[in-house]
This record gives structure tokens, sequence and C-alpha cells, in this order.
């Protein structure tokens, strides 16, 4: 390799520094940084703020599904359950338990009610039966009515949608109290 050469490459390395340099130099003249006096997102909060704020953290209320269940449609919640809950749930009596519990009997029946099913520890310490209204918080979020449970669902915010979907599962449960 002729000395010329060697040259030449060594001359681009250093033009290629001094370009670089140049532009950051530039760069820190044109863009000025502003710090923020505090930060965007907080992690944490002290001790004493988190017990205050504390009894204001309770599960968001649901308004009443009662009412709206003299005018529900079945038909339409047969269908929000296909759409929504079919792929994890079954509904047929005696059904196999899937992702989801066999849903067929749900209303009146006992929390923990498909037998072979794992339910989560949060599920599993629920007392007394599915009432239209613990159906209806459940379907609203389910991870505000029971906290820690398994199940991959956000909830269906529509009180409309989730009075015809309790419907029918009145209709397909045979002891079913009235609403």
């Amino acid at each position: 390799m002729d000395s010329m050469e060697v040259n030449k490459v060594l001359a681009a390395i250093l033009t290629a520094g001094v370009v670089f340099g140049v532009a950051g130099f530039v760069g820190r003249l044109v863009v000025q940084p502003t710090v923020p006096h505090e930060s965007a997102i907080r992690i944490g909060q002290p001790a004493a703020t988190q017990a205050a704020q504390a009894p204001a953290a309770a599960a968001p209320q649901v308004e009443p599904i009662t009412p709206l269940l003299a005018s529900a449609n079945a038909q339409n919640g047969e269908q929000i359950a296909r759409r929504l809950c079919a792929s994890c749930h079954t509904f047929n009596e005696g059904g196999r338990n899937g992702v989801g519990p066999n849903l067929y009997g749900i209303v009146g029946a006992p929390h923990g009610h498909a037998a072979g099913f794992n339910y989560s520890p949060a599920l599993k310490g629920k007392q007394g039966p599915w009432t239209y209204e613990d159906l209806n918080a459940w379907l609203a979020n389910p991870r505000a009515y029971a906290p820690g449970n398994r199940m991959a669902f956000a909830g269906i915010p529509n009180a409309q949608q989730r009075a015809d979907l309790i419907a029918y599962l009145r209709s397909i449960s045979p002891n079913a109290p009235a609403p």
C-alpha cells in the first residue's frame, strides 16, 4: 500500500471526528435542554399519602342491575356471551370446563360452583351464591370484584349489555331466584 493511501485513510478518519465534534458543539448551542422541576411520572407515594388515600381507593360502585333486568333481552345476552365469553366458557348443561368454568346454572349457585375447576384463591374466598348484583359487579370489572383473580377480562362497561348477559345466564340457570 502506498503511503499516499494511508494518508487518505487517516485524513478521512480525522475529518469525520472533527465533523462529529463540531456538530455536537453546534447542537448544544442550538438546543437548550430544560430540566423539569419535578418528575413527570411518580413511581411511588410517601407512606403518609398512601394511608390518607386508602379509604378513597375502595372499589368503585356499580349501578344496580335489578331495575334493568325487567327489560333485559336474553337473546341479546346470548349473543354477547357467544362473542365475549365463549372463547373461555361453555354454557350447556354438563358442559366441560375450559379456561373458565362452565356457566350453566351459575345464577344462584355458589361462587365455586363448577366441580373440578381450579378457581383462584380470590374466588375461593367468596362466600354465598352468585346473586344478580354479584354478577353485575363481576361483569363490570372482575379485578375490582375479586382482586387477584386469574380472569383476563377487562369487563363490560355498558350496564344494559350486562343486564342482557345476566338475563341469558338466568335463562340457563334452572334454580335461579327471581330478580
